[in-house]
């Protein structure tokens, strides 16, 4: 999940080399032989979008952090070979902001030490703290970054020290088109994608790689914009069978209230930003059926999981509501990092980062999750289906 607050005319490049600069600047020190901490706590930093135009997602992510340290620090810590060791959180803003990101990584890497990153949440914030992270040698879990080249370099070989907890954009959007193809039986599609950033543009391009029927238009929108009407209307003259709209809750909630209005009952089929309560209160519930959006976790395929169902369990105890998906990536994102320690038996934040590379069927609330070559998690996906704005049915896609 990408979600940029920047104009789409500041290039990847611009992103990368604003953060380098920053780093530059922020970094009196640079660390070269990683973090290795032998006290009696391991300190975990969180770099994470708890402001701005990302903020909804970063908190929510910050609750399933907050939920795995307790949980495990609860239980006596992690196990570092043979002693048991409490997480220490240490949680920045980064403001959904590449720069303060950058510095903010610095910061965790530099001054506190910390032996593995959480965050951040979008790809943009995430790709800003790499050259820090890098330098230090301190490994960071994205739970939502799903940009395909996040993990990878210019050159094309993998990030050494980036990993995330989230499938790529191109797995989403072909699951998305063979959804609508094999379950809906849409022959005729409409797209509307958010090309504020390289998610719904990514999103957009997998779906039509896929989509095996036609599709009759395709259309754009911008973060922050407020009125579709005019692509709605269109859309409704060209006697479509569903609407795929990759893009965010706040804008895509706003596309179904008003797709509703204009007498489009067709089914609407989007992404994991989709994937928030806020969506049904934007769009209204009566406004939310036939709604459908791909996931990395839901309630009710999760049910058959015993992992997913103490933790669905153990967060509506601590936060009285239901676990959302970001708050399940981000706690499973902890969780790998604890793995991780433990299998390398060490703190050190290069063995850390050996260790993250190589679990396998490791037991997450949101699947089984193996992390391959480009540090990229193989597991299952999932779509949820609203109906009157509350989840409704979910299918388990193989």
């Amino acid at each position: 999940m990408k979600k940029s607050n920047m104009k789409k005319i500041v290039s990847f490049a611009a992103v990368v080399m604003t953060a380098g600069i920053f780093a530059g600047c922020s970094t009196a020190k640079t660390q070269t032989a990683g973090n290795n901490q032998t006290g009696n706590t391991i300190k975990i930093g969180v770099n994470m979008e708890l402001s701005g135009a990302a903020a909804g997602y970063g908190n929510s992510q910050k609750q399933g952090i907050q939920l795995a340290a307790q949980e495990i620090n609860k239980d006596g810590g992690i196990n570092v070979n043979g002693k048991k060791k409490k997480i220490k959180l240490i949680i920045k803003d980064n403001k959904t902001s590449t720069t303060t990101s950058a510095s903010v990584a610095a910061q965790l890497v530099n001054n506190d030490k910390v032996a593995a990153i959480v965050g951040p949440a979008t790809t943009n914030a995430g790709t800003a703290e790499i050259p820090n992270i890098t330098k230090a040698a301190v490994p960071s879990v994205s739970p939502s970054a799903t940009d395909p080249n996040y993990t990878k370099q210019k050159n094309g070989k993998v990030q050494p020290y980036v990993f995330r907890a989230c499938y790529q954009n191109n797995f989403q959007g072909g699951t998305a088109a063979k959804f609508m193809t094999n379950t809906l039986k849409a022959k005729r599609v409409a797209v509307f994608a958010d090309n504020s950033s390289d998610y719904g543009t990514g999103l957009a391009k997998a779906f039509k790689k896929s989509f095996k029927g036609t599709i009759v238009d395709s259309q754009s929108f911008s973060e922050g914009d407020k009125d579709f009407n005019a692509v709605l209307t269109s859309f409704k003259s060209k006697k479509i069978d569903a609407i795929y709209v990759p893009g965010y809750y706040t804008e895509v909630g706003l596309i179904i209230k008003q797709a509703r209005q204009n007498g489009i009952n067709v089914p609407i089929v989007g992404s994991d930003g989709m994937a928030d309560p806020k969506l049904a209160q934007i769009a209204g519930n009566k406004n939310a059926s036939k709604i459908y959006y791909t996931t990395p976790f839901s309630d009710d395929v999760a049910k058959s999981n015993p992992t997913a169902v103490k933790f669905m369990n153990a967060y509506k105890a601590k936060y009285h509501a239901d676990a959302p998906t970001f708050s399940a990536l981000a706690y499973d994102s902890v969780y790998m990092i604890k793995s991780a320690i433990e299998s390398e038996k060490s703190a050190d934040s290069i063995k850390i980062t050996k260790g993250l590379s190589k679990i396998k069927n490791f037991d997450g609330v949101t699947g089984t999750i193996t992390i391959n070559k480009n540090h990229d998690p193989e597991k299952p996906i999932a779509i949820e289906q609203l109906t009157n704005g509350k989840v409704s049915n979910s299918f388990n896609i193989k």
